[in-house]
């Protein structure tokens, strides 16, 4: 497992941070400025594909045959990306809905 702990934690990080301006990008939207709410949803997408490049490893590494162990660490990982990737495809759906009522 030590040599995946690397990528859990990428993926724990990378997706805390995808969450978090997923969560500015609402609070801009709110405050009216959609251009930094799109500008902060783009870096969320860009820092949440980190997260997903360094799964994407462990699932390579485990269908060459080298099986990971099951530990808190790979479910936090997973849970924390899964919740990212949620919260982001929602906060993309608020933005829209600030925007309509700006208009």
């Amino acid at each position: 497992m030590e040599g995946n702990e690397e990528n859990l934690l990428e993926i724990i990080v990378n997706s805390g941070e995808s969450k978090s301006l997923a969560f500015e990008a609402i609070q801009a939207a709110k405050a009216g400025a959609f251009e930094e709410a799109e500008r902060k949803l783009e870096e969320s997408k860009k820092v949440q594909l980190r997260a997903h490049h360094a799964q994407t490893e462990l699932l390579v590494t485990e269908a060459n045959g080298e099986k990971n162990e099951f530990s808190i660490l790979l479910i936090h990982a997973q849970d924390h990306l899964m919740n990212s990737i949620t919260f982001a495809d929602l906060a993309k759906e608020v933005v829209e809905v600030y925007r309509r009522l700006e208009k």
